[in-house]
């Protein structure tokens, strides 16, 4: 394989492999690095690539440097172990914990247009998924993935794991009844383009610029629920979810200023803060929406501006009106 060759294989598989190692580890950041390991691998080892057979020895050696990294470190979550928290409760420090990570959808976006557009449905890239396959060892999710995700065949798979075709059908029965267990009640698609979601959005930014606590309360489920990583406590509840955001509203606390972004194929709204006297809003977090039945279900609020960056944000925001 000449140079140009494989410069020619990172630019065509580069993005799908991101998301493919981003799957399998839920890290933003760690596919990143594996990516760059997979084509590292992959030149060394140069001498035995098969002309037709590219994409397919990208992704062995892509799952195996995953399941590399798998083996040497806990699943990552979504939300803090342990019951919810009380809505007066104060807001505990960040914990040292395997978070999951949100995926821009800037990234996601070249993959859309091409033949491997199923490797961003909706539903096996937002975080509810992400957080469901978690919970497999980390070989079932390498099967699942493999299996439903990129649509391969059973001997396909058993190849690309020096596994036998029994032994892939067992991994994948075993890990779909698994997510079956974890996934929530799916209510209602979210539907990105309609004109009502858009609004429910805007409405969500201005709740937050305006310190709009009755807003806000308007545009959640009864059953919603607030996740803080890296801050180990959750909110179950619109009750509690508002109690608990009170004080994000309160100009003590200072003002925001709202950025509309999209992360997993789910709306997503940047938060920038400015405290009182500061002359810039800088970033606070990003949440993550999961909207179902005109109404928000659950929110993912990062709670870590160095995603920022990540999302193409930008880093600060001048007080003089806009």
């Amino acid at each position: 394989m000449t140079r140009a060759q494989f410069e020619h294989l990172v630019e065509r598989h580069g993005a799908e492999l991101r998301v493919h190692c981003y799957r399998m580890l839920g890290s933003l950041h760690e596919s990143e690095d594996l990516v760059q390991e997979t084509f590292l691998r992959a030149w060394r080892g140069r001498a035995r690539f098969v002309e037709g057979s590219a994409r397919a020895w990208l992704y062995r050696i892509a799952t195996n440097a995953c399941l590399d990294v798998l083996r040497a470190r806990p699943r990552r979550i979504l939300v803090a172990p342990g019951p919810a928290s009380e809505p007066d409760a104060a807001i505990l420090p960040p914990a040292d914990l395997p978070w999951l990570q949100p995926y821009p959808d800037e990234l996601i976006a070249p993959l859309s247009e091409q033949p491997e557009a199923q490797l961003v449905a909706r539903e096996t890239i937002e975080l509810a998924f992400l957080a469901a396959i978690q919970h497999l060892p980390p070989r079932q999710r390498a099967v699942l993935l493999l299996r439903d995700v990129l649509e391969w065949s059973a001997k396909e798979v058993a190849a690309q794991l020096d596994a036998t075709v029994a032994s892939v059908n067992s991994a994948l029965q075993r890990a779909r009844s698994t997510l079956r267990e974890q996934l929530p009640e799916r209510r209602e698609d979210w539907a990105a383009t309609t004109d009502e979601h858009a609004d429910l959005v805007r409405r969500y930014v201005d709740a937050h610029e305006q310190a709009d606590v009755d807003g806000f309360a308007a545009l959640l489920h009864e059953d919603a629920r607030l996740t803080m990583p890296p801050h180990p406590m959750w909110f179950d509840g619109r009750a509690a979810i508002v109690a608990a955001s009170a004080r994000g509203f309160d100009p003590a606390f200072g003002s925001l200023r709202s950025v509309v972004t999209a992360a997993n194929r789910q709306p997503a709204v940047a938060h920038y803060l400015r405290p009182p006297e500061a002359d810039e809003y800088r970033p606070l977090a990003l949440d993550v929406l999961r909207v179902e039945r005109g109404r928000i279900v659950e929110i993912v609020s990062f709670v870590e501006p160095e995603l920022f960056e990540a999302f193409g944000l930008p880093d600060e925001f001048s007080a003089r009106p806009r």
